[in-house]
């Protein structure tokens, strides 16, 4: 078909008649509620097509470009029953619709074989969608577990060093006032680093006027001496080194080693009842290995770690590295030991 005012229509031709370009034209509207009601749009153009063969017998044969849209939405969006209902529909309207306009086979293969297309092409869509979705919410759970190991390590190492202190505090009141002085600076100290932590930390959730919150790098390996002296006002007589030459690390393997070595002092603090620990960090090679060990009691008999130790393991697999955590030398006290690589493995 040929719009007369554009181009002319050759003699020989039935002539055009607006109502029929008029409906041919109208038949596109519905796909504006196609994503609505994909099956209604779908009978809809289906109507609007017999309508203009039997009743205006308008020349020529409509594109069936409307059509093709909606068998491709009840594809994407519609329950497998929909989507049955469609295919026996369309095996008897396309050969129905050549029938009634040109009787040829070549015609009925070409028909069948682009809805059939628009079919497969929107199964294809709707897995692919599928796919999409599952990989965000993975990388959304993903997410939500990083997050609360992140609050986990934050909290649980100063509370447990608050705790000490505040222990502390009264005896060494009454013995020595400028040791119960430094005890209450320590823990005013340690809370105010966990709120700025934390303060960092939900500032990449928090989102407020169009522009994220301001954010403070993650603590890495140049913060271990504060985070050892911290502990070591405690009254545990913790020893900090490094073996091998010391090289920058990326940020994210910086702030695991910091989290894993949090993570080792702060459950010497809570559990080891220890009088000394050790902090090593030994640069090897294109590794770097993390060991805390420490003089305490050592592992509980059939204890599994808690989930502090599990959240040491999964950072340490989300770089591409391995912790374990077990006896320290010759059986006694605890040592948690990690291996990292210095380039983050995607």
């Amino acid at each position: 078909m040929t719009m007369p005012f554009v181009v002319p229509r050759p003699p020989e031709l039935e002539p055009a008649t607006w109502p029929a370009y008029g409906l041919t034209t109208l038949t596109v509207l519905p796909l504006v509620w196609r994503r609505r009601a994909p099956m209604t749009v779908l009978f809809a153009l289906l109507a609007a097509g017999a309508l203009y063969k039997l009743a205006l017998e308008g020349p020529g044969q409509p594109l069936p470009y409307p059509g093709l849209v909606s068998v491709y939405t009840v594809a994407v969006l519609s329950p497998p029953w929909k989507r049955l209902v469609t295919a026996l529909l369309l095996l008897v309207a396309v050969p129905v619709s050549v029938w009634l306009n040109t009787q040829s086979a070549r015609e009925l293969t070409f028909s069948l074989f682009v809805f059939g297309a628009a079919c497969v092409f929107g199964r294809l869509t709707d897995a692919r969608q599928r796919a999409h979705r599952v990989e965000a919410e993975q990388a959304a759970a993903r997410e939500r577990s990083r997050i609360a190991r992140e609050m986990h390590d934050i909290l649980s190492h100063a509370v447990s060093l608050m705790i000490v202190q505040a222990e502390a505090g009264p005896l060494a009141v009454r013995r020595a006032p400028e040791r119960a002085e430094a005890a209450f600076e320590a823990i005013s100290e340690t809370g105010r680093d966990a709120m700025a932590q934390l303060r960092g930390m939900l500032g990449v959730l928090r989102d407020e006027g169009g522009s994220a919150a301001p954010r403070d790098p993650q603590p890495g390996v140049d913060r271990l001496p504060e985070l050892v002296e911290r502990v070591r006002g405690g009254g545990i007589e913790v020893r900090y080194a490094t073996e091998g030459t010391v090289r920058p690390l990326p940020a994210a393997t910086g702030a695991t080693v910091f989290r894993i070595v949090q993570e080792a002092l702060t459950n010497v603090v809570k559990h080891a009842e220890a009088g000394s620990v050790s902090v090593r960090l030994g640069y090897r090679g294109d590794e770097v290995e993390v060991r805390v060990t420490d003089d305490g009691r050592g592992p509980r008999p059939g204890g599994s770690g808690g989930h502090g130790l599990v959240g040491v393991r999964e950072r340490a697999a989300a770089h591409g590295g391995r912790a374990s955590a077990g006896p320290g030398p010759d059986g006694r006290g605890f040592e948690l030991r990690a291996v990292l690589p210095l380039e983050v493995r995607g």
